[in-house]
């Protein structure tokens, strides 16, 4: 069975460049701290509105999907603690949303009553990828913690992160195990859980671009992540899926509102930086864009 991994940023950036980066600007690094406390709570709840939708069906996934709330509600308290203890924001994240642009991505026509297998096929593929995703990052996070200066600020958000670590690896183990378990049923269901793993494999990638590019540009990415996740669907239901998406990803009110935060508090931090790293990297972005286009159209 084919085993899917997150691809890196615009297929460039990995996310050991990323994290770095990240742990050398203590702002930015308690918002991604805030980012991770808000997925493992947010994550509850998604988790639990699906056992309520299986309604008493599969009791053993059901059994499985409890722990693994358990699992979640209690990263987000490791992550809270941490954050109260250093005093900083415990509110929801400023910029996108990761969770809130997945689930718009997704397609979700799928119903436990008419279809117990295609329910439950979508949404395990859809937690192991967000599940890989979440391993990829605090691996690389760790690894940046230990290359940063030793404060007791950064041991102590590593010890914590390494506490999360084995049991988010534990749930990709998981999702791997059912998946494959299904796919064994018969040719029908491997085929189910290999497009099941196209499709959210594309969607997460989109999903976690837009959080990522800020950049000029970055609507025209957001369009050709659009097609690829289209281009795992049957024909007949990409037509709908594309017009019901493409106004969003190409005005993108929200992006608007991430570039004018982020503009404004490097402006604020040091207009010097700003115009000298800022404004060519922002211009960066539409170069490399329309780079792609040409290659597209050759």
């Amino acid at each position: 069975m084919t085993v899917a991994y997150p691809r890196k940023l615009q297929n460039s950036i990995g996310a050991r460049e990323i994290m770095r980066q990240v742990v050398r600007d203590r702002e930015i690094h308690i918002i991604t701290l805030n980012r991770y406390r808000y997925s493992e709570q947010r994550s509850c709840k998604d988790l639990t509105e699906t056992i309520e939708t299986l309604n008493g069906k599969e009791p053993r996934l059901i059994r499985d999907l409890s722990h693994h709330i358990s699992d979640e509600a209690r990263h987000a308290m490791w992550l809270t603690d941490l954050l109260v203890d250093l005093g900083e924001n415990v509110g929801t994240p400023p910029g996108s949303s990761y969770i809130l642009e997945f689930e718009r991505l997704m397609d979700r026509e799928d119903d436990p009553e008419k279809d117990l297998d295609d329910f439950v096929i979508s949404t395990l593929a859809a937690i192991n990828v967000t599940e890989k995703r979440g391993c990829e990052y605090f691996s690389a996070h760790i690894n940046a913690l230990k290359a940063a200066p030793q404060t007791e600020e950064n041991i102590k958000i590593r010890e914590t992160i390494e506490r999360i670590f084995p049991e988010e690896a534990g749930h990709v183990r998981w999702g791997n195990r059912w998946l494959t378990e299904i796919a064994r049923k018969s040719p029908e269901h491997r085929q189910k859980v290999e497009q099941a793993k196209r499709k959210y494999t594309a969607i997460e990638q989109a999903a976690f671009e837009s959080g990522m590019d800020i950049t000029l540009g970055a609507e025209l990415r957001r369009l050709d992540n659009l097609l690829e996740i289209a281009n795992t669907m049957p024909l007949w239901q990409r037509p709908q899926y594309l017009m019901e998406r493409l106004p969003q990803a190409l005005l993108a009110p929200q992006l608007q509102m991430t570039r004018i935060q982020i503009a404004q508090r490097a402006w604020n931090r040091d207009p010097q930086a700003f115009m000298e790293k800022f404004v060519p990297m922002f211009l960066t972005g539409l170069k490399g864009a329309v780079d792609n286009q040409k290659k597209a159209t050759v």
